[in-house]
């Protein structure tokens, strides 16, 4: 949406806008226009929604517009060769990572989860090959501490969008050239799997931070307490005084009560106090919204003495 309302408002003139077909959604599964659709209807631009670009018939209209440069923003079709080869200018594409680092389908994600300190957009000259062309120009931005997917998704998008401007302005003044990506450094950001976001407890808590805040806002990380699933929203790392002896260490998954309002949980290496969390069939909610006494049980799903919410069942420890 950025990048579509920058291109609306600026001096070139946007001629058409290709967007996927209008989908069921909602309660009753209605067909439902996308927000790219929506706003470029507003804006009195023609929109195209063929089901592929691959066919001469899904590409006509496409075709008939006779575009100068195409710009590609997240548009999740595969743009072959001959839709590639229409606009004199090729085509440009907004990728969310400092490439060759994340090509693919999830850069945002797996630069959290790597644990990379700062991301950035790649202006792109697209290809055939998995975003493998040269590079118009990058804007880079640091990843925060507590920075989740939906917040980088957002500044970055931003960024995209001044960044593609200033692109296209330099390739039709012929003032910008793209550089080839270099050949060391390439990485891949495959598609996100939603059994990646079930936590396990054994791991480091910085490694389990990084993924609530890789997998917010989808597909959400999750684990269990007291055999019911707990969405984790928002999380934070933690410290907690370690009871003394072997056999009193925190078992990895074990809650330790409230802390500063978050649950505290226990993690394979250090703590991670829990902030928003979500029941299911439930609203994400605060943590102290769901905890009325500190207690010490697992959120592996089986508790120790007691469950945190006294209305889930107790459960022998299988840890």
């Amino acid at each position: 949406m950025p990048a579509l309302r920058a291109l609306i408002a600026s001096r070139h003139e946007l001629i058409g806008v290709l967007t996927q077909p209008d989908r069921p959604a909602g309660r009753g599964r209605e067909l439902r226009a996308s927000a790219v659709k929506a706003e470029a209807v507003a804006a009195g631009v023609p929109v195209a929604q063929p089901v592929t670009l691959k066919t001469t018939a899904g590409r006509a209209e496409f075709v008939a517009w006779r575009p100068d440069l195409l710009v590609v923003v997240a548009y999740g079709l595969i743009l072959p060769a001959e839709a590639l080869a229409v606009p004199r200018f090729g085509c440009l594409n907004i990728h969310g990572s400092l490439l060759p680092r994340w090509r693919g389908a999830a850069p945002i994600q797996r630069a959290i989860l790597a644990g990379d300190t700062e991301t950035g957009v790649s202006i792109m000259q697209l290809e055939l090959g998995l975003d493998t062309g040269p590079v118009y120009l990058e804007r880079r931005i640091p990843i925060g501490p507590h920075a989740t997917a939906g917040d980088l998704h957002d500044e970055l998008s931003q960024h995209g969008a001044t960044a593609l401007l200033e692109a296209i302005d330099g390739l039709v003044a012929g003032t910008m050239q793209p550089r080839a990506q270099p050949a060391a450094g390439v990485t891949y950001a495959r598609k996100i799997d939603k059994a990646e976001a079930r936590i396990d407890w054994h791991a480091d808590a910085e490694v389990i931070d990084r993924q609530v805040r890789a997998f917010n806002p989808q597909p959400i990380a999750e684990t269990t307490l007291g055999g019911e699933s707990l969405r984790i929203h928002r999380a934070r790392l933690a410290t907690a005084p370690e009871p003394e002896g072997p056999a009193a260490r925190s078992i990895p998954g074990q809650l330790l009560g409230m802390q500063q309002d978050a649950l505290l949980v226990a993690c394979g290496t250090g703590y991670l106090a829990l902030e928003v969390v979500q029941r299911a069939g439930k609203r994400p909610v605060a943590a102290r919204a769901i905890s009325s006494t500190p207690s010490r049980s697992t959120a592996c799903g089986w508790a120790h003495e007691a469950s945190i919410i006294p209305s889930w069942p107790r459960a022998r420890c299988a840890c």
